[in-house]
């Protein structure tokens, strides 16, 4: 029989009693607030077309690589988790099948954050009072699709529900933004972004770069055979990002390597790298030149420019090869700051106009590397805690290696990064308990006094994203 679903609502407050009580009321001015999720990847169609979600498999599991990253690697295959492979093997097409095998071994995320926000989005989103395991497998598949087909579970009625101000997804230069137009131009007055990421056409080892390079030549009318072209069009590309509400831009490099070549030295090797005759090094050098060149760009047009390095992508090639990206297979590296932003930072990191977050997945480099150079550079802020260290302990490690030498207002409050639309609010919720949580350990020690906690609370969840994208 399976147990009764419990959110402690003094989850992830402190243990001390003084500190717990001074977190309670830190959390309490927050907790209520809107939520600015300025960097994410929920579908933009959902919002657009506004249509039912089709099951709980389908909006739960399927898109979440958290989940299926788990799963995998206790050995069961993207076949049986239904996801379709190239080579037309069978798989588990029956989605009440793959939730049942999902409820069966949901205990392996104990302790881990993918329990906390699906536990949030069980109890809070959908009513459900007892836990996810095997024996509820089916009551729970049951009820939540019998919620999704209510209008009040439609996108645009739970982005209301949530209490989202404003929501950013993230598409390529080579998306003609139909669903952002479509939502721009329709009477729902929810707010749904893009952001601006070139990955596609300025990483020479990204599947399909010189079709994507034809592309973008045929979009802009641009021929794309020259660096100056080149440039041209992907500046035209911001421009019409820009006009449709974008105000940022995001970069996946593998590092955070920039450049600052010559004018000639572009043009070479912008050459050696359309003709298909790049060696790994042209690669890395080519992206190093684009970061600088983006910079140069969100000088003339404002975009905020978001910097993502460290993730060697698709690690599992047998897996990326046969089901493609974002099926959990993604390693955090060790990644270097220091020398790979110099030339950059040397040519734009002190005009106070430009804003760069940067994001690392190397937590090592927070209080040696990163915190320092964003304590130092008015162009420069630090992005929160990232994807694989999206939890409370990484939230924690963050704040501890960061604040002395960076400060909180050198920080850009948090940002979701998510496809898992409904974990939005969990995740959030989460954010704000653990910046209270730290927040009352410094009123406490008397290192901050209570109303200054008071203020950077509300600055943590909502100002500072708020400020730092430009929304």
């Amino acid at each position: 029989m399976s147990k009764a679903l419990q959110l402690n609502e003094m989850r992830l407050f402190p243990t001390e009693a003084n500190a717990r009580a001074v977190c309670k009321r830190l959390y309490d001015h927050v907790k209520d607030l809107p939520i600015i999720s300025p960097h994410g990847h929920t579908d933009p169609s959902w919002f657009a077309n506004n249509e039912a979600f089709e099951n709980a498999t389908s909006l739960l599991l399927t898109p979440d690589h958290y989940v299926l990253r788990m799963l995998y690697s206790q050995g069961i295959s993207m076949q049986q988790l239904g996801v379709k492979g190239k080579q037309g093997e069978p798989y588990e097409q029956d989605p009440r099948k793959v939730w049942r095998l999902f409820a069966e071994h949901y205990y392996l995320f104990r302790g881990t954050p993918s329990q906390l926000w699906l536990d949030y989005v069980f109890a809070k989103v959908f009513d459900l009072t007892i836990r996810l395991d095997g024996n509820s497998a089916d009551q729970y598949y049951d009820h939540i699709n019998e919620c999704l087909k209510r209008d009040e579970f439609r996108p645009r009625a739970l982005f209301e529900r949530f209490n989202i101000e404003v929501i950013s997804t993230t598409e390529s230069p080579l998306d003609d933004l139909a669903h952002h137009r479509r939502i721009a131009d329709s009477d729902w007055s929810g707010r749904v972004i893009s952001a601006f990421r070139p990955d596609p056409v300025v990483d020479p080892d990204f599947e399909g770069f010189h079709a994507n390079i034809a592309t973008l030549a045929d979009i802009t009318g641009e021929h794309c055979d020259s660096f100056t072209s080149y440039l041209s069009a992907l500046f035209a590309r911001r421009a019409y990002f820009k006009s449709l509400g974008v105000t940022s831009t995001d970069h996946g490099h593998p590092s955070a390597a920039t450049a600052d070549l010559s004018e000639q030295d572009c043009e070479t090797l912008y050459q050696t790298i359309i003709r298909g005759k790049a060696k790994p090094a042209d690669a890395e050098l080519f992206r190093a030149q684009m970061l600088t060149e983006m910079a140069k760009m969100s000088l003339e047009d404002g975009l905020v420019m978001q910097l993502h390095p460290g993730s060697f992508r698709n690690h599992n090639t047998s897996l990326f090869s046969e089901f493609g990206r974002d099926k959990g297979a993604d390693i955090p590296m060790q990644t270097e700051y220091v020398n790979a932003l110099r030339p950059l930072l040397n040519k734009f990191g002190n005009h106070p106009q430009l804003s760069i977050i940067v994001f690392t997945l190397d937590e090592t480099t927070y209080s040696r590397e990163l915190a320092p150079l964003a304590g130092h550079y008015p162009a420069l802020k630090l992005g929160p805690a990232w994807w694989f260290h999206d939890s409370p302990e990484g939230m924690r490690r963050f704040r501890q290696q960061t604040t002395e030498t960076a400060g909180f207002y050198n920080t850009v409050g948090f940002n979701d990064d998510t496809r898992a639309f409904l974990s939005i609010p969990a995740r959030h919720d989460l954010a704000r308990r653990m910046d209270c949580n730290f927040l009352s350990t410094l009123v406490c020690e008397h290192r901050l006094d209570e109303d200054e906690a008071m203020d950077l609370a509300h600055d943590l969840a909502y100002g500072l994203a708020k400020k730092a994208y430009k929304l």
